[in-house]
């Protein structure tokens, strides 16, 4: 982190010579782009809504971990959320189910137990409220770090199987048949996305984070005429906006993730006119 600081001390303005705002910044450098990738293949999955059920999943782990007398109640959301998305992965291979019915069973469920566990012996929900909307500044360095781990994680995973990944989502009769262990793919991705979104969601809000995994890979897939431009305009399109929401948010005092979605709608706004101007 020593090194990070000595190089935002070169940024010519007066924030970057604050702690939290490194912080801050650092941590949209990182999750940015994390989100892009992310977001194309929850598109290509049709899983808009997979990201809003782990969120959900996240708080009941939350509420869990408090319940537990835990110090650092979030690493009890990260295991929460990981379990959530490998029964969601397993349910959803091992029924006739679709998607999106299995994603509203976990996701109602879920958000159930957080409430019942939150208020049980007249407790008040009001103490998660931080939760719905977020707060850049309140990042650690370390939760960054492990973030940034996860894209490592996930670079390599797109650069050595993501042709394997893609045709699993898209037909995982097909994928199976060419021996490609479909449950084990979707696994470590819906894994990923898991902690990507339970740890960031203290930083962007409950209420628009699935906007994140959405808005990126929906929008470039407007604008890209190739697989390649798809994923480049998404990481570019999160991480600009990323960057831009953080701005706002520092100048206006505003929620960094509500910023972040609003620029991100007004690119997937201008995607759309663009699209019309081919056509």
């Amino acid at each position: 982190m020593s090194l990070w600081y000595s190089l935002t001390e070169f940024l010519p303005f007066e924030w970057a010579q604050m702690t939290f705002m490194k912080n801050a910044l650092l941590a949209i450098l990182v999750v940015s782009p994390l989100f892009g990738l992310l977001s194309t293949m929850v598109v290509q999955s049709r899983m808009a809504f997979f990201s809003d059920a782990l969120g959900h999943s996240a708080f009941t782990g939350i509420a869990i971990g408090v319940l537990c007398g835990l110090q650092e109640p979030m690493w009890a959301a990260v295991g929460f959320a990981l379990v959530f998305s490998l029964l969601f992965t397993y349910v959803r291979r091992r029924t006739d189910l679709t998607g999106d019915t299995v994603i509203g069973v976990f996701s109602s469920t879920a958000v159930a137990l957080g409430i019942f566990i939150a208020t049980r012996n007249g407790g008040s929900f009001t103490k998660f409220n931080a939760l719905l909307i977020g707060d850049i500044l309140s990042v650690k360095p370390e939760q960054a770090l492990l973030l940034l781990g996860i894209l490592g994680i996930i670079l390599v995973l797109w650069l050595c199987a993501y042709n394997t990944l893609l045709l699993s989502s898209l037909h995982p009769a097909l994928a199976d048949s060419r021996g490609i262990r479909v449950f084990w793919q979707e696994a470590v991705l819906n894994c990923a996305i898991a902690v990507t979104v339970t740890v960031s969601m203290t930083w962007v809000g409950l209420l628009v984070i699935n906007s994140l995994l959405v808005l990126p890979a929906a929008a470039a897939r407007n604008l890209a005429r190739n697989v390649r431009q798809y994923h480049l305009l998404s990481v570019l399109a999160a991480t600009v906006c990323g960057i831009a929401g953080l701005m706002t948010s520092y100048y206006m005092g505003s929620s960094a993730g509500a910023s972040i979605t609003l620029y991100l709608a007004l690119f997937f706004a201008l995607s759309i006119v663009e699209r019309k101007k081919r056509l």
